[in-house]
């Protein structure tokens, strides 16, 4: 019998996929429910499972767009599974092309390599730094011509004779929608960007006494994004114009927080969003980060994991970004950019004393958020960071991280 198995659903609105690896080769047997290819949507990468045992047969190559529904592989579920089909293959090693002699040419009196230069046209070109290589000639049999030499173009570089290679590579699916989806809110949006900068000392003092115990009950470490959540969920019940969104000529505004968090995945970046993160404590925010993180860096995030969300935050500063300016995550309308935390002197009722400072930016949608909102959001998120024992944990620091 032969099955043929088709490009499932990956959610609503999605109409194709594409083969992003196939995990497998044409006439391998597998397994009922091994994963034999990998497939992007335009908002994750899924695995496709064999829905039977038996021999396949590919019927779409990698990089191929196929639409949900359509054929994909054939099983032959009647073929017997072969002795040491598990063994992995020899590779094929390919043999380097070898490298061609040039063709003589013979005139009347001489005789010329094809392409070669006159000893005048060399001369000429090597005052000018130009390689032969470069230059077509339109002397028999394309030699070079002291007037070809003449008109040579220098390079506007320096010749180095270091490696000039390029590659070209296919997009993925979900790098491409990514792609449309920024320039989308560049071109869609009114987005403009406020700046302030954080004192990170309290974090870090909260942080010095207490990470250990709070890892060692939970299980989970007491990291920076648990607090910048919470006081993000604080600022948009604050300045609920930050917490809405445009839907043609009507404003959605939501009594809840689920805040997307930008991740680096192995495909991209991706953005989990952590569901209902107002009614989240410390340790709920913790566990959800690290969750998401780790399937998406997996490969395992769904498309349900990454739909909605009502305000994102990203950090750029794990990789070393010092300041930017985020863009919207459309249809939202701000998100908040974290940076790198560096020690900084600063004036303190003063005096000048060094704390760890960190550059915050809100990027915003002017459409709907005024200048008042966006940068009353971005102060109150400063104001938390700066004093999370009372503004976050209430003053009961043991009770806020369950301790």
């Amino acid at each position: 019998m032969i099955l043929e198995m088709k490009v499932p659903s990956p959610g609503e609105s999605i109409t194709e996929v594409e083969i992003a690896t196939w995990l497998v080769e044409d006439g391998d047997y597998v397994e009922k429910d091994q994963a034999i290819a990998e497939v992007d949507s335009d908002k994750a990468t899924l695995e496709l499972p064999a829905e039977v045992s038996g021999i396949i047969t590919l019927k779409a190559e990698e990089g191929d767009a196929v639409a949900v529904g359509a054929v994909v592989c054939l099983i032959d579920t009647s073929a017997e599974k072969p002795e040491g089909s598990n063994a992995p293959k020899e590779e094929k090693i390919k043999e380097a092309p070898k490298a061609e002699t040039p063709k003589l040419v013979v005139t009347e009196s001489k005789t010329y390599a094809t392409g070669s230069a006159s000893p005048a046209a060399k001369k000429i070109l090597a005052e000018k730094g130009v390689e032969p290589s470069t230059v077509s000639g339109s002397g028999i049999d394309a030699r070079i011509t002291k007037e070809d030499a003449i008109n040579a173009v220098p390079s506007m570089g320096t010749p180095t004779g270091g490696n000039r290679g390029a590659s070209r590579s296919k997009m993925s699916m979900l790098r491409r929608k990514v792609a449309e989806r920024l320039v989308e809110a560049k071109n869609t949006t009114a987005m403009l960007t406020t700046f302030n900068e954080v004192n990170m000392t309290p974090i870090f003092n909260l942080r010095n006494e207490y990470k250990e115990t709070f890892k060692n009950k939970h299980g989970v470490g007491l990291g920076f994004m648990s607090f910048f959540t919470l006081a993000v969920v604080r600022a948009l019940k604050m300045y609920p114009a930050v917490n809405s969104m445009i839907d043609d000529k009507e404003m959605i505004s939501y009594d809840f927080c689920d805040i997307s968090i930008a991740v680096s995945g192995p495909k991209g970046l991706m953005v989990p969003v952590i569901r209902n993160a107002e009614n989240l404590s410390f340790r709920g925010v913790e566990n959800e980060v690290k969750r998401l993180a780790l399937r998406a860096r997996d490969g395992q995030i769904t498309i349900d994991e990454m739909t909605g969300g009502t305000f994102t935050i990203t950090n750029g500063g794990v990789f070393g970004s010092m300041l930017s300016t985020p863009i919207i995550n459309p249809p939202q309308s701000g998100i908040l950019g974290m940076h790198n935390i560096i020690e900084r002197p600063i004036a303190v009722n003063g005096n000048v004393e060094i704390h760890p400072m960190m550059y915050v930016a809100l990027s915003y949608d002017h459409r709907i958020i005024d200048g008042k909102e966006s940068v009353g959001f971005l102060v109150a998120v400063k104001e938390a960071i700066e004093n999370p024992t009372e503004l976050l944990m209430n003053n009961d620091i043991k009770k806020a991280l369950e301790l």
